[in-house]
């Protein structure tokens, strides 16, 4: 049975840690019907979304008028009520539509075409996965997302292309009803995370192989999920580094697949024989997006 797999996969390799192609012979052979992916900021990078926090990037450069009294202000909700201008430099930048998904995303979307995606849980709030054809219904943006927005007085709910028109021109956005700033639904520091982050407390238990990309696993709550799938589990690590628990407490079926975020993904695309697929769906939307 499926439930099992993670046993077998373990089996199969002959007691020694498993490989990328194990895992891709397991995946293609339909053994992994419930996979979770939890994925950060690195899986962004490839696309050329700018790091505020870099020195020398654009977006830094840029934020440094504001003289915020450090980078993480201006994600803090009582900053933003005293400043709302730093925040709105930034959403001008990652406001959906300026940046395309790449390869990773895209492995993702093809992950849930062949019905094998239990769900996304996502650090990033830059919008990629939804560009990329994964329907919000199979996305946890643990930290928010720039498709809706709320008013900060009123809480009238707003559609995130109602505010482009003036994060673009780099007027703070109002609520027509009461005047009130009206903010993306990105998650600031002290404020409680979206409803349905806690999907995770169903979904984990049900996952049968986990999928992290491209995060240093540093944020909680969002870190401590990749100790929430069952210890019979897989769990691949794609990520430049070896980060929290396949640092401390590695399990006999974990996979730790080093280096550069998009090639590791284009391996494991690789190894299941499904470049074509991607390329094709890859493609496809390229061309919707130019027509």
């Amino acid at each position: 049975s499926d439930a099992n797999s993670g046993v077998g996969l373990l089996l199969c390799c002959c007691l020694r840690y498993p490989t990328l192609e194990d895992i891709a012979k397991s995946i293609r052979e339909q053994q992994f019907k419930r996979i979770v992916v939890m994925a950060g900021a690195g899986i962004s990078t490839p696309s050329g979304i700018p790091d505020f926090r870099s020195p020398g990037s654009g977006l830094y450069d840029n934020l440094q008028q504001y003289d915020l009294p450090y980078a993480e202000a201006i994600f803090e909700i009582g900053y933003f009520h005293h400043n709302p201008n730093p925040f709105f430099a930034l959403a001008k930048e990652l406001y959906p539509g300026n940046y395309r998904p790449n390869l990773t995303h895209y492995f993702v979307c093809l992950l849930h075409k062949k019905g094998q995606l239990l769900r996304m849980y996502t650090q990033n709030i830059d919008g990629l996965e939804r560009l990329a054809g994964i329907p919000p219904e199979m996305l946890v943006e643990a930290h928010g997302t720039f498709a809706t927005a709320t008013c900060t007085v009123c809480l009238r709910k707003y559609d995130g292309e109602d505010l482009r028109p003036d994060v673009m021109s780099g007027t703070v956005p109002k609520c027509p009803t009461c005047k009130g700033v009206v903010k993306p639904d990105i998650v600031f520091f002290g404020e409680e995370l979206p409803r349905h982050f806690f999907k995770y407390l169903t979904d984990f238990p049900l996952a049968d192989l986990l999928i992290i990309m491209g995060t240093s696993l540093e944020v909680e709550p969002f870190s401590s999920l990749a100790g929430a799938v069952r210890s019979s589990v897989p769990r691949l690590l794609i990520n430049r580094d070896v980060v929290g628990p396949f640092t401390w407490s590695r399990r006999p079926q974990d996979i730790v697949q080093l280096g550069d975020v998009v090639s590791g993904v284009q391996a494991l695309v690789d190894a299941l024989g499904w470049t074509p697929e991607l390329d094709t769906l890859m493609a496809a939307s390229v061309e919707k997006v130019s027509v």
